[in-house]
């Protein structure tokens, strides 16, 4: 069974949703869980020539705090939780390489149409993990 399950998650409202499919499977499987979230980052941005804030690092320091409130709610330890910058397939995977892990979870939205065609990072995942990859389907707006 599992032992190292990997939460790729975009810290959205959507996170409470799938908190508790995470629970659920390290309970089942009896599996460490680490967290990983990615920060992409702002194409031409230029921080000296725009002479303003630094967005980009405003970004990382509220992912990492909306991490740590996370991973109390999971039981994670600081040492399996990740806060990565750069393309999110690629920063996922490598994350989930680097730990060994055995299952990566993340969330879906089950678009259509030209969502569909452009891809998504869930898919992206699955295609790209050498591990296993459980998406679950998210709750449509309404």
């Amino acid at each position: 069974m599992y032992k190292q399950l990997l939460f790729a998650t975009d810290l959205t409202s959507d996170t409470e949703y799938l908190v508790e499919k995470v629970r659920a499977m390290a309970t089942f499987t009896g599996a460490k869980v680490s967290i990983v979230h990615v920060v992409e980052p702002l194409p031409g941005y230029s921080y000296a020539y725009l002479g303003i804030e630094d967005i980009e690092g405003q970004l990382i320091e509220e992912a990492r705090n909306a991490m740590a409130k996370l991973a109390d709610k999971l039981n994670v330890h600081k040492s399996s939780q990740f806060v990565e910058v750069g393309p999110t397939k690629t920063k996922i995977l490598k994350v989930a390489e680097d730990i060994r892990a055995d299952l990566i979870i993340c969330g879906s939205h089950g678009r259509h149409g030209l969502s569909l065609l452009l891809g998504s990072t869930a898919n992206a995942i699955l295609h790209g993990a050498k591990c296993d990859v459980l998406t679950v389907r998210l709750p449509e707006e309404s």
